[in-house]
């Protein structure tokens, strides 16, 4: 991780930071004035995760410092510090781009978790811009896909509203992105946010964002998405699953371009194009009355649907190579290859979890899998499990695999499409799938720890719990591209835990 810099001409501040991010293993790199920050990017001497600045300093202004540090690095967030005094400038400095200010004095683990929010704004950019960069432009020999380039082609000149539909994991934000990038608001922000993932008391704040004092623990005035996005792209995933009342809020923006923080009575303008997601039928939605009809019309201008992966099974040997070989590239190892039969087991699978589970079967493999050629009894359990479908299964083109041309997910588009919606994954016997997998390794827990028991092994508790850890850390830490924050958050364990973890499994060795 890059390091944390701080900008201030008071030592004191300076050195309470540096100790404070030091206890919490953040690296930090200190200047005096503005004038060394800009020198130091000039030459090229690396670059900041995040950087704290005061406003007032000799020899320069906070606020002209962030002007100058947007336009070299627009998505770094920047927090700005300042006295009471200062308060009014740094609420303007919101407008410049600031992630958030820190007033003085302040409670030094009020500051260190502030950063951490901005730190964790910077990955969550870090990873976007590493999917964007290692992902190549979609590819895709089906009629299908022609339709996808041109509709793209078509509505990124616009700021037509798009409505993305389609199954979960089937790759929507991966076009609403594709929308984003090819049009004149590619040079914009990309915001997204899952509508789905976010508590209903906390949507509101999250989108529209809030004033210092609006409710217990607002603390500091925030922007919301709709402000970070402005000049830029929306993108709402999830839709269908917005709480009824802001459902009402998200129509009065779409309609007039303004809204409230909450708490505030300025109206603020929003310049901001929206693509909305869903993987429900919203029509139906709109029939049950969870879901205004209004707001679905204002959505549902033009609509794209993704068909489920099982639809476009010629496009999981691509996909596969170009999965192994991303993943290999984030944990620095070789990349693994599928055999031919290995190949052909994925083929008949469904894929419930459509490309996203395709995606992160192949990063198990390449931290699980033994050798450097995956057979198929090294396939994970939920493919295993599931009996073949001939009546859906593709012939597979085995020779793509080891093409040199990467590939992307392929899409399919549809106006006004309903989506479809994924059988059930089923064993041989009429077991679910996922049932499967569990009873194999909750059956192959019991047998290991019957085994130790009757070896009479002093540690049985501490010798699979730390086996069981290992693992679990391993998994998330292949799904989250080695990002140790997000495979913490993941697995539901605090940064400091997943840190000693590591080293106490011996996993940083």
């Amino acid at each position: 991780m890059k390091p944390i810099w701080i900008v201030d001409d008071d030592q004191s501040i300076r050195f309470v930071l540096e100790k404070a991010l030091s206890r919490e293993e953040l690296p930090t790199r200190s200047f005096s004035n503005p004038r060394d920050v800009l020198a130091a990017l000039d030459e090229g001497d690396g670059s900041p995760q995040v950087l704290v600045s005061d406003i007032r300093m000799p020899g320069g202004s906070g606020l002209d410092l962030l002007a100058q540090i947007k336009q070299r690095l627009p998505r770094l967030p920047v927090i700005i510090m300042t006295a009471f005094s200062d308060l009014e400038s740094a609420v303007s400095a919101f407008q410049g781009g600031a992630f958030e200010y820190l007033a003085k004095p302040f409670d030094v683990p009020k500051a260190v978790e502030l950063i951490h929010r901005a730190l964790e704004e910077s990955q969550r950019e870090e990873v976007a811009q590493e999917r964007a960069a290692a992902a190549p432009e979609m590819l895709g020999q089906a009629p299908a896909m022609q339709d996808v380039f041109r509709a793209i082609g078509r509505l990124s000149q616009s700021n037509v509203t798009v409505m993305i539909t389609g199954e979960s994991g089937s790759g929507k934000e991966l076009v609403a992105r594709a929308l984003h990038k090819h049009s004149p608001r590619s040079g914009g922000p990309f915001v997204a946010i899952n509508t789905a993932a976010i508590p209903k008391d906390l949507l509101e704040s999250e989108l529209f964002g809030h004033e210092r004092g609006a409710f217990t623990g607002a603390q500091t005035m925030r922007r919301g998405r709709f402000e970070q996005a402005d000049g830029g792209t929306l993108f709402l995933d999830e839709i269908g699953d917005m709480p009824f009342d802001l459902q009402t809020r998200l129509l009065r923006v779409l309609s007039d371009g303004q809204f409230y923080r909450v708490g505030g009575h300025s109206a603020i303008k929003a310049n901001v194009r929206v693509i909305a997601a869903t993987h429900q039928n919203l029509e139906q939605r709109v029939k049950e009355g969870a879901f205004r009809e209004d707001l679905f019309h204002r959505l549902n201008v033009i609509r794209l649907r993704l068909p489920p992966l099982r639809e476009r099974g010629e496009d999981i040997p691509p996909l596969a190579r170009h999965f192994l070989q991303q993943s290999a590239r984030q944990l620095g190892v070789e990349p693994k290859r599928l055999s031919d039969a290995a190949l052909r087991q994925l083929a008949t699978f469904s894929f419930p979890g459509n490309v996203r589970q395709l995606e992160n079967i192949c990063h198990w493999l390449t931290v699980m899998a033994p050798a450097q050629t995956v057979e198929v009894k090294d396939l994970p359990p939920e493919v295993l499990g599931e009996a073949p479908r001939a009546e859906s299964a593709v012939p597979v083109p085995v020779a793509t695999v080891g093409s040199a041309a990467p590939a992307e997910a392929a899409v399919h588009v549809e106006h006004g499409a309903g989506e479809a919606h994924a059988p059930a994954v089923a064993g041989s016997n009429g077991t679910p799938a996922a049932s499967l997998a569990a009873q194999d390794w909750e059956s192959a827990l019991e047998a290991e720890a019957a085994r130790l028991l009757a070896r009479g092994d002093a540690d049985v508790w501490g010798t699979l719990v730390g086996r069981a850890e290992a693992r679990l850390i391993q998994a998330a830490l292949a799904s989250t591209r080695g990002r140790r924050i997000e495979a913490a958050h993941k697995l539901g364990i605090g940064r400091n835990t997943i840190t000693r973890k590591i080293q106490d499994l011996g996993l940083d060795r």
